[in-house]
């Protein structure tokens, strides 16, 4: 069965680290790119980051640029999302992705271009 699963969640002050995982079951992540993407309340999904297969090109959103940091090691078949300087408007639910996107695509904050989703992992930023 293929699964993807995040961890590293929970309650942060403003300004504080969190570092997400993203471990992956049933399927190897090496041809995989993996994309990070989070949903508040009342809003829509949306991409925060992601890593191409072989981890040589990483793309951000503009709200988390500086901020946060994508990472894998395949050789633990997992994904990480170093997220520094966290601020209250970061709160939501964060999902891992992956995706194996057509010749010329390495990475990409689209949702529908994934192929397999987690469960998701809350991060709640507040003092």
């Amino acid at each position: 069965q293929l699964r993807l699963e995040e961890s590293g969640g929970g309650l942060v002050q403003p300004g504080g680290s969190l570092r997400l995982s993203c471990a992956a079951s049933g399927f190897t992540l090496d041809y995989y790119a993996i994309g990070w993407f989070r949903q508040a309340p009342g809003k829509e999904r949306e991409g925060v980051s992601c890593i191409s297969s072989n981890g040589g090109s990483t793309i951000y959103a503009d709200s988390v640029k500086g901020r946060f940091t994508i990472s894998r090691d395949n050789a633990k078949n997992t994904v990480y999302l170093q997220m520094n300087s966290l601020k209250p408007e970061d709160t939501a639910i964060y999902y891992c992705a992956a995706g194996q996107f057509i010749q010329g695509i390495n990475v990409s904050l689209l949702p529908r271009r994934y192929d397999y989703w987690g469960q998701g992992t809350q991060v709640t930023v507040s003092s």
